[in-house]
């Protein structure tokens, strides 16, 4: 396996996808199949909208299990180590922009990236470009929107 394939994900992500994972299993499967089971008791299902609707439904559970289980086998847990004061993936970082705003992000995997959350992507521009650096470095970071320089403040 190349580490193309590998997702980096938190503790917590992990068992938020293997929860998802169970509950379509074993809840969502078993409520599909009822419907459809229904559907077919109404008769013709050549014009059987809810037995249609269901089975979209199924092959949509079927998709998304499929994408969880290969999630979960390619995952690879962050284990941020401690003393250390590089910046890697599970880092917490506060960093100042070249106008003195100071913003704080964490380094993630791409599967669990959420910016509203400030939750950045080790393979975004910003989040690639921090990797490594240390508390004090300017990093320039180069994005569709032109050049930004930030400063590391802490790294935790």
């Amino acid at each position: 396996m190349t580490d193309n394939n590998i997702i980096y994900i938190t503790k917590e992500g992990l068992q938020k996808l293997q929860d998802e994972l169970s509950d379509l299993k074993t809840n969502k499967r078993k409520e599909v199949s009822e419907r459809i089971k229904e559907a077919k008791e109404l008769g013709d299902l050549s014009e059987n909208a809810e037995y249609q609707g269901a089975k979209d439904e199924q092959g949509a559970i079927e998709t998304r299990i499929m994408e969880l289980e290969q999630q979960i086998k390619n995952s690879e847990v962050i284990t941020h180590k401690k003393n250390t004061t590089d910046v890697q993936i599970g880092s917490h970082i506060s960093v100042a922009d070249s106008n003195g705003m100071e913003m704080s992000y964490t380094i993630v995997g791409s599967s669990e990236a959420n910016p509203a959350k400030m939750l950045i992507s080790n393979e975004s521009p910003i989040g690639a470009a921090f990797l490594g650096h240390k508390v004090g470095d300017t990093v320039t970071v180069k994005t569709p929107a032109g050049e930004t320089q930030y400063t590391i403040k802490t790294v935790e």
